[in-house]
């Protein structure tokens, strides 16, 4: 057995059996386990052939240690806040629809269907944020992404040219990011975490570390050649000099100068050209991007004959009546899909779901002023990492469809775990008989 698969097979079993007594490694370990997809890699084949559902038992396990510490769990201010009530009601319509809806045929043999991939999408994400409650464990929750950017940046930069399809970087990483859009997006979502990772750490060996994790988390977004990730991280820059702590403004606009150098230095001509092609005019639109607004108008058409939706899943065989020649082809974006399946209460529910991530974040923010410095520094650093992790994402959804994609939900939901690491904080205060003003 390869060190590699030791050294898996280690972090599995220490993740399994540590989240009986701390559901965080569990959901430490499941996230871990979804970007990269070790059973996917040539030193988790073993275990795969022999069985071993990676992700299904650190769930279970995790699942089993929050009955067991339940005692000690702490929900802030409610069991379900507003957001993860709203989520379950998305969850609720996409079920509605699934059985009112036409049947989906010819597409989801090998796969789950959409319904029942959100299904399980929410099961582990209510478990995040019931689990994920304090700062600390959502330090180590981007540590977790830090490094799996790092690990899939590696490997990125190690995969040789020959094996690209198209020129672009294709198949790293978990079932979800097997295509390069797909990918693209979810590294360009986790630069402003490892951003903030860098700025915060002390030590000048971990500010080396998180270095590593940003370098090779860009030169993999760069390989993707993806221009849906670079309008998500265009965007990104965008939110991050209009958020920034006053002060960490002067570092944050020194890391987007130079991570921009770096950006150019590693891009290529091809990644340059598909770059130029993003633009409004007609004349000069390729033939992917003016397809996009062609599906798109297909899509407003489809809301406009089904308000209601014509089902979850059911895109594919559907646009080939609006565009034969499209007949299959993708929506190309996140919103224009869940408003045409989903119809006017699915996309509304969804934009509403946003509104109370930013909601969630900004009492957070504009709560920390009555903290003492320090810990007001830690939850302002947190707000502004995910505020802009949530602007590249959801940028990035304009032109790539992300609906049933589970870090899509796993980001949109994080805002709920500082929520609760806050309103945690608060209680403690209270109840130590100290206070949390300055």
């Amino acid at each position: 057995m390869s060190s590699k698969g030791l050294l898996f097979i280690g972090l599995f079993g220490f993740c399994v059996v540590g989240a009986f007594f701390l559901p965080h490694l569990g959901i430490y370990g499941y996230l871990a386990d979804y970007c990269i997809n070790p059973s996917g890699q040539w030193w988790g084949q073993p275990f795969a052939n022999m069985g071993l559902r990676v992700s299904f038992t650190l769930a279970l396990a995790t699942m089993a240690g929050i009955v067991l510490q339940w005692k000690k769990l702490r929900f802030g201010d409610a069991l379900l806040y507003p957001q993860e009530k709203t989520l379950l009601a998305f969850l609720a319509l996409v079920w509605l629809l699934f059985f009112v809806s036409p049947e989906t045929v010819g597409r989801y043999g090998s796969v789950d269907h959409p319904a029942f991939k959100l299904t399980k999408i929410v099961i582990f994400t209510l478990m995040m944020t019931h689990v994920i409650t304090d700062l600390k464990k959502l330090n180590g929750l981007f540590w977790v992404l830090a490094t799996v950017g790092l690990i899939l940046g590696i490997k990125a930069w190690q995969t040789p040219y020959g094996r690209f399809v198209r020129g672009r970087l294709e198949g790293i990483g978990g079932a979800d990011f097997d295509e390069a859009n797909f990918f693209a997006a979810f590294m360009a979502a986790i630069l402003p975490i490892i951003g903030i990772q860098f700025l915060r750490s002390k030590h000048w060996l971990v500010k080396l570390y998180a270095l590593a994790c940003g370098a090779f988390t860009a030169n993999a977004i760069i390989l993707c050649r993806s221009r849906g990730a670079f309008l998500g991280v265009a965007m990104g820059a965008v939110a991050a000099l209009w958020f920034a702590p006053k002060k960490l403004r002067k570092k944050i606009i020194l890391l987007l100068i130079l991570g921009g150098l770096g950006g150019l230095y590693l891009s290529d001509a091809f990644f340059i050209e598909r770059i130029l092609t993003i633009t409004t005019d007609q004349q000069s639109m390729d033939s992917s991007t003016s397809s996009r607004i062609e599906l798109w108008k297909a899509g407003a058409k489809m809301v406009a004959n089904n308000p209601i939706g014509i089902g979850p899943g059911n895109w594919y065989q559907t646009i080939g009546k609006y565009i034969p020649e499209y007949e299959g082809k993708d929506s190309h974006s996140t919103y224009v899909k869940c408003a045409a399946e989903l119809g006017v209460v699915g996309i509304s529910l969804f934009l509403f779901l946003l509104w109370q991530a930013y909601g969630n974040l900004k009492k957070v923010h504009d709560g920390a002023v009555n903290l003492v410095a320090e810990k007001a520094e830690d939850f302002n650093q947190f707000y502004f990492a995910l505020v802009v992790s949530l602007v590249v994402i959801l940028t990035c959804g304009i032109a790539i469809t992300m609906i049933y994609i589970e870090v899509v939900w796993l980001l949109l939901m994080l805002p709920i775990c500082l929520r609760r690491a806050y309103d945690n904080h608060i209680m403690g205060e209270v109840q130590a008989g100290g206070r949390p003003m300055v």
